[in-house]
């Protein structure tokens, strides 16, 4: 309960700061904020800086929890640990289909700059397409096989 009640309070100091950052938005000329940099940066710079440590403190807190639920979880942990090698190994698999040969622009004519043969971008992004599709892939596969399951369900 006691927890509950410091959450509540937390939530609502994040809410008040965030609520007086927007309404000194709004009390500045709109015209003021759009021409003049000072005036931007001291009246809207705050709110970003504000929401983007918000947003870096829900990512590092929800990553953490996360962590923390897998380790007081055994069994969580294998799954996930073998979901990541499954995913390991598909992006093995990936890294050997592609290739890095040279890529042209969309004239054929000129080689895009980081599109040299032997590129490790080009590697790198095929890669990508292939992980992409192998992933697409079994997705289809299993909305598939989902599917048939439905339709002959037993009654």
């Amino acid at each position: 309960m006691k927890s509950n009640k410091i959450l509540n309070i937390f939530i609502a100091a994040v809410a008040i700061i965030g609520g007086i950052l927007f309404i000194r938005i709004f009390m500045e000329d709109t015209e003021a904020i759009e021409t003049d940099v000072n005036v931007a940066n001291s009246v809207v710079s705050p709110l970003i800086y504000y929401s983007t440590y918000l947003f870096y403190a829900a990512v590092i807190v929800t990553i953490g929890l996360s962590l923390v639920s897998l380790f007081r979880n055994p069994d969580n942990l294998k799954k996930t640990l073998g979901g990541l090698a499954v995913l390991a190994v598909l992006l093995f698999i990936a890294f050997f289909l592609s290739d890095s040969n040279v890529v042209y622009d969309a004239n054929g004519l000129n080689i895009l700059k980081g599109g040299e043969e032997g590129s490790s971008v080009n590697k790198w992004v095929g890669t990508g397409i292939w992980y992409s599709t192998i992933l697409l892939i079994i997705a289809g596969l299993f909305f598939v096989w989902d599917l048939l399951k439905g339709l002959v369900k037993p009654s």
